[in-house]
């Protein structure tokens, strides 16, 4: 094994420019080569391949998004796509692949896998729904980011006995909302694995009122059956037999952004090292995730075109703790 190719794919995700470090320092401290692909599957499809030395990935560690840029690459799911993808590897001499991304990039790294390309997969995606990893890389600093927004919306909530209605990323699992409406005390979380009607909401909200409570706070994922617009055109409508004002904020892409927290340093850190000591003993064809504390590998196989549901057993937690 000689040569090493790494990208960022998908979704940028607090950690993996934490990642990247790992993999290039653990690589060249096994006296392997190490080259970035520019721009995720796209940048390989191209070509557009450059070296990775020790001092390229120095100070990175702290800063969010991806030095290597990335991209949702269509043409990796065509057999054009994939064929030039192949031939760059051949002609640059690339001998393994390694893929930090979620679930379309994990089905992308399968799909060159299944065409002889030897591949290892990093777990990140900030809805943290990928199968292998208990958390993958960037959701536990998108909850914080999230969180956040939610204690000082509160303030205003309390000040102007409001319901504050958050939307949050999540466009098929309600990870981030669920844990941004627990830790941050929510009434109502609304989620993709669990269809909630409007009409549900308002009547915990009206419950939460009944009780005392002077304003309220809803987090909504924005892939949710009903999602922040839909519960805001409700309210809007039944204003007046609801009793209370509705303000709404669409965190969006800000989720995404910012410097990550301690544990996505150290996660990437940890799984960009896991990745490295798969390549060395020649383990291709998996994912490189955290399961119970340690870095584990599961076969590409498993989790390639599937998604993993948010914990919904935790909503009675939350409708328990916001009485």
């Amino acid at each position: 094994m000689a040569k090493v190719a790494v990208l960022t794919s998908g979704g940028d995700a607090p950690g993996m420019n934490a990642a990247t470090r790992a993999v290039v320092r653990a690589a060249i401290g096994q006296g392997l080569e190490v080259v970035g692909c520019n721009h995720g599957y796209t940048g390989l499809i191209a070509g557009d391949l450059r070296p990775l030395g020790l001092r390229d990935v120095g100070g990175i560690i702290h800063r969010g998004g991806t030095i290597l840029g990335t991209t949702r690459c269509e043409q990796l799911q065509t057999s054009r796509g994939l064929g030039q993808a192949l031939e760059v590897l051949k002609q640059q001499e690339v001998d393994a692949l390694i893929v930090i991304g979620g679930n379309g990039s994990q089905s992308g790294a399968w799909e060159l896998s299944q065409r002889g390309v030897a591949v290892v997969g990093i777990a990140s995606s900030i809805d943290n729904d990928l199968f292998g990893t208990d958390v993958s890389i960037g959701a536990t600093t998108a909850v914080d980011v999230a969180l956040e927004a939610v204690d000082r919306l509160r303030v205003t909530a309390a000040a102007m006995n409001r319901v504050m209605l958050v939307e949050v990323m999540g466009r098929a699992c309600g990870y981030i909302a669920l844990m941004t409406g627990i830790a941050g005390g929510a009434e109502a979380i609304v989620v993709p694995e669990e269809p909630t009607e409007p009409a549900a909401v308002a009547a915990e909200l009206r419950a939460a009122y009944a009780r005392g409570k002077s304003h309220a706070i809803v987090v909504a994922a924005e892939g949710a059956a009903y999602g922040g617009d839909e519960l805001l055109e409700y309210f809007r409508q039944q204003r007046e037999s609801l009793g209370f004002d509705v303000r709404m904020t669409r965190l969006g892409h800000v989720q995404r952004g910012g410097a990550p927290g301690v544990f996505d340093r150290m996660l990437g850190t940890q799984l960009g090292c896991a990745a490295v000591a798969a390549v060395s003993e020649r383990d291709f064809g998996v994912l490189i995730g955290l399961c119970g504390g340690v870095p584990r590998r599961t076969a590409l196989s498993e989790v390639a075109g599937r998604s993993r549901p948010a914990d919904v057993e935790l909503l009675k937690l939350a409708r328990l703790l916001a009485r």
